[in-house]
């Protein structure tokens, strides 16, 4: 006999969710029905899941993604769950504060009064071979992909005995925006021979001089970085630069995890000098 189950109408009377919201949440493996009806595909849910789907709808309604939830709610132990929504939450807030002064410097942009003035620094990158990896990739997708494709690169360089000759870095080959994906290609610099592998391609990275912007760990959210993509271009503009190759966000040994006022990424775009009259 099969345990007392309930149907999907039923959860969702008893949690207020509606059966949409439980398919899906079954659909990514947050709450799979305890067994699916093979003649009429009926779903039934343990009454343990009762519980399971009114925390889900406690934590989308603090803000919580689907991806997010899973493991806060499967999380060991009492303490565990409240480190992994705290930490969450640590997130929202630098991203916020990140997007609080990308709003200060738009609104400047809009009013026709000059923002406040971002530390244009310039140097030269001489010729280096690099792994590479490129994707289309929107800015929900962004972190994502420079998380997988920096494990995969390194993964790359550890099986071909080659070391990392500089930090990752990631060109932006088109506009990468809520509306528009890229291509990215992350980057890793290399002074030993490392070959292609699946997926990853080696080319050379032609030596330049470009300008950069660096950004401490309170700015390195998708809004601050493209304030700051915004602000080299205007620079170059201003200045009558050419630029001659794609914007790029180079990222430190200490992104993660870093203070909020620690250098842990440069935007940057190769450049070169306007013509003297």
């Amino acid at each position: 006999m099969h345990q007392e189950t309930i149907t999907i109408g039923e959860l969702a009377a008893r949690t207020g969710l509606s059966p949409k919201a439980l398919r899906l949440y079954g659909e990514r493996g947050l709450l799979p029905p305890a067994r699916v009806d093979p003649r009429t595909s009926v779903r039934h849910y343990g009454p343990g899941q009762v519980e399971r789907a009114r925390r889900i709808a406690l934590l989308r309604a603090a803000g919580l993604p689907l991806e997010r939830i899973a493991a806060v709610l499967d999380a060991p132990g009492e303490d565990e769950p409240v480190r992994l929504l705290d930490a969450y939450w640590d997130e929202q807030r630098a991203l916020h504060a990140a997007r609080r002064d990308a709003v200060d410097y738009v609104r400047a942009v809009l009013a026709g009064r000059e923002p406040a003035p971002y530390e244009i620094a310039e140097r030269e990158v001489p010729e280096r071979t690099v792994l590479c990896i490129q994707r289309h990739v929107d800015a929900a997708a962004l972190p994502g992909f420079l998380a997988e494709a920096s494990t995969l690169l390194l993964a790359r360089l550890r099986e071909a005995d080659a070391c990392l000759a500089g930090p990752l870095f990631a060109v932006h080959h088109g506009l990468v925006g809520d509306d528009s994906d890229g291509p990215v290609e992350v980057c890793a610099p290399t002074e030993a021979p490392a070959g292609p592998a699946p997926g990853i391609g080696v080319r050379i990275e032609p030596a330049h001089r470009e300008a950069y912007i660096a950004l401490t760990s309170r700015a390195r959210g998708y809004p601050a970085m493209a304030a700051a993509h915004h602000a080299l271009g205007t620079w170059l503009l201003r200045h009558g630069h050419v630029r001659t190759a794609s914007h790029r966000e180079v990222y430190y040994p200490n992104w993660p995890g870093s203070a909020p006022d620690e250098h842990v990424a440069d935007v940057a775009v190769p450049f070169r000098r306007a013509t003297a009259p």
